[in-house]
């Protein structure tokens, strides 16, 4: 029996400048998803690895472009031994390396990214960057490669005939990472067990979709998400629930028929009020790094 679909509500509105339009991804942003690293973030494995404490940092980060490149070569300067367990490590063959067809990335040193500190490091567990701009008073995203902040946010967009741009902002899935996306054992928006926030996930990734689509469609987001659906919690169609959650779950999308009419599968909604619908499956576009 083929798992059911994905449901997503969908909200739109033309960019303040002109040129474009965004579409973002409500039932993610407005569900209460939260980074569980350390709180029981299983890894990108094959396997669960909760207990190595790698996070998505198993395979080391890829750069966008030298810009983002050198954004680590400076704030990896300003790490020492003390938060940075790898720090002798990368003294003497460097952090930084190449793919088979040229594309840079940060070195994998047993087992994870060069920057990752292990359990029982007396700097602290987890990314060095991380850990060196916490202690600096200073966004942790300000020192990281751009897909180490960047992720669980994707962007994409597509281009009709006349030059207008369509760009979508949403949850950053397994087919994201690639063919591989699908051997891992677990990911994190996949889970309901990452969506323990206690605020929606625009507020708190807010600097993350500041620095993505800028403020002022930040802003535009924020107001026009009012006028679409607060999900409780984005409970993704891949997790696995008991029996008794399964038929509490039953009882209230039935009580919620009962009091409200019938909504579409995807519902789109813009800036002017205007919605549209379609199948969430209908919608194709090419992935960017950034806008």
């Amino acid at each position: 029996m083929p798992a059911a679909p994905e449901v997503h509500d969908w909200v739109s509105f033309e960019d303040p400048d002109g040129g474009r339009m965004w579409i973002f991804d409500a039932s993610y942003f407005l569900s209460n998803w939260k980074c569980i690293y350390g709180e029981g973030c299983k890894g990108i494995h094959e396997t669960d690895t909760t207990n190595l404490m790698q996070g998505c940092c198993s395979f080391g980060a890829h750069f966008l472009d030298k810009d983002d490149e050198k954004t680590v070569v400076r704030s990896s300067r300003r790490l020492t031994a003390k938060n940075w367990q790898n720090k002798a490590k990368a003294a003497k063959a460097g952090w930084l390396t190449q793919e088979r067809d040229g594309t840079p990335k940060t070195r994998v040193v047993d087992g994870a990214c060069i920057f990752l500190n292990r359990p029982g490091f007396e700097g602290g567990t987890g990314c060095a960057l991380h850990i060196g701009a916490m202690e600096a008073g200073e966004r942790p995203m300000d020192w990281k490669p751009d897909v180490c902040w960047q992720v669980p946010v994707r962007l994409q967009e597509t281009n009709d005939e006349d030059g207008h741009i369509v760009t979508f902002v949403r949850e950053w899935k397994r087919r994201d990472w690639g063919d591989g996306g699908h051997e891992f054992h677990w990911w994190c928006t996949a889970d309901a067990g990452a969506f323990v926030g206690r605020e929606p996930t625009y507020k708190y990734l807010r600097d993350e979709l500041t620095e993505l689509v800028g403020a002022k469609c930040t802003r535009c987001w924020s107001r026009n998400s009012r006028s679409a659906r607060r999900p409780s919690r984005l409970t993704p169609s891949r997790s696995r629930r008991s029996r008794a959650q399964r038929s509490d779950h039953c009882e209230r999308l039935k009580a919620r028929r009962r009091s409200s009419r019938p909504r579409s599968r995807l519902r789109i909604r813009n800036a002017a009020g205007v919605t549209s619908t379609s199948s969430s499956s209908a919608i194709h576009s090419r992935a960017v790094s950034r806008v």
